[in-house]
């Protein structure tokens, strides 16, 4: 019966766990969407309350919202008149007093991480950590800059070192790039070999000949 439980709970607790991972951010986006029909209350006039209660009681139509709504801004501010507008409304909030101070620091995260020309998050390698002969995955997230570039060497990466099985936090290191060994696999198959605590074992690629290594030698007859 302990071998037929298990093997039972193997098949439904990987569904359970997605569906309890959707609800929960379904629930966080509704909750956001019932704060704006609040606020819309205050702005509407009282006509068209029925219908904005009709709306905050239907489930699941915060997460159509959001996605329409990132749809349509994306759309918009790719061109010169969204341009100038997104200007306008980043430098309105670069220069409110408190505000300023969180909104220029998420901006500067999440232009590094999300921008497609960006290298952050784009490649796992495999470094020593915490200490030499111990090896762990992290990811570049770029090159050490300002002062702290320099007071160090010229060729060197930062990287960040997620923990397990919540990848979310970790730690940063600065390292010399001749102690970073890039692997092949997706950042995908890294996050999921690092979730699952190295049991989840990403494909085998094909080994590269890494610049620091010598190419094998042809023996002469």
């Amino acid at each position: 019966m302990k071998k037929y439980i298990l093997t039972g709970l193997l098949v439904w607790l990987p569904l359970a766990i997605t569906i309890w991972v959707l609800r929960n951010i379904v629930g966080a986006l509704d909750g956001v969407f019932s704060w704006f029909m609040a606020a819309a209350h205050t702005v509407l006039p009282s006509s068209l309350h029925p219908f904005l209660e009709e709306l905050r009681d239907i489930p699941g139509l915060s997460v159509i919202v959001v996605g329409a709504t990132l749809l349509l801004t994306g759309m918009a501010v790719s061109n010169m008149v969204g341009q100038w507008l997104l200007n306008q409304y980043n430098r309105v909030l670069s220069n409110t007093p408190i505000v300023k101070s969180i909104y220029t620091s998420v901006k500067q995260v999440s232009d590094t991480l999300f921008s497609s020309s960006g290298q952050a998050f784009r490649e796992a390698v495999l470094v020593q950590y915490p200490r030499e002969g111990s090896w762990t995955i992290a990811f570049v997230t770029g090159k050490p800059s300002g002062e702290v570039a320099a007071k160090l060497a010229a060729d060197m990466l930062t990287l960040y070192v997620p923990t397990t099985p919540n990848p979310t936090s970790g730690f940063m290191l600065m390292v010399p790039r001749a102690e970073v060994h890039p692997l092949k696999m997706s950042v995908d198959e890294a996050l999921k070999y690092i979730i699952s605590m190295g049991v989840v074992a990403p494909p085998a690629h094909a080994e590269v000949p890494s610049a620091s290594k010598p190419a094998p030698t042809t023996p002469q007859s």
